[in-house]
């Protein structure tokens, strides 16, 4: 999937979602600028965001274990992570970039809904009725799967559970 068609949903978000994506990331420390619009992360992500921006989102993580599951969020084997590692200042690659971003993004949201990250990851790991029993972070590796757990969560947020 184009990285371009990860970011519009930004572009409807007010810009306190954008900032949440942004610090989950690292911040403009790891990610070296300030994100003020939808067209700066699409920037960003067509570089390919820094592989410290990765690993920062892994290390801020509550609930959720560096497993298959994040694996399958991330787009990324630990064993790529982990190899990664030696090279810090090599950018991820587009989909990479996107598909962080893209789980990044979720959490942030997730978070909102639910009032704190580690709840949020605890969604995210439960099965949830409304994705016929499905656990949400297993639907991430897809843009299917990404997209029903978008519109899930949409339904979550404004109390439609069906």
């Amino acid at each position: 999937m184009a990285v371009a068609a990860k970011v519009p949903s930004l572009a409807a978000a007010g810009g306190g979602e954008l900032q949440k994506i942004e610090a989950l990331l690292g911040g403009s420390r790891i990610l070296s600028r300030s994100l003020t619009n939808a067209l700066d992360a699409h920037e960003l992500l067509l570089h390919g965001l820094p592989a410290s921006a990765l690993d920062h989102l892994v290390g801020t993580l509550v609930v959720l274990g560096k497993n298959e599951s994040l694996e399958k969020a991330v787009g990324m084997s630990l064993r790529t992570w982990q190899r990664r590692k030696d090279t810090p200042s090599k950018p991820l690659n587009q989909e990479q970039s996107g598909r962080a971003w893209k789980f990044a993004e979720i959490l942030a949201k997730a978070t909102d809904i639910f009032g704190s990250q580690a709840e949020a990851e605890q969604w995210l790991e439960r099965p949830a009725v409304g994705l016929e029993q499905r656990r949400p972070i297993d639907l991430l590796g897809t843009p299917a799967g990404v997209e029903l757990v978008e519109d899930h969560l949409d339904r979550l947020e404004y109390g439609v559970y069906a």
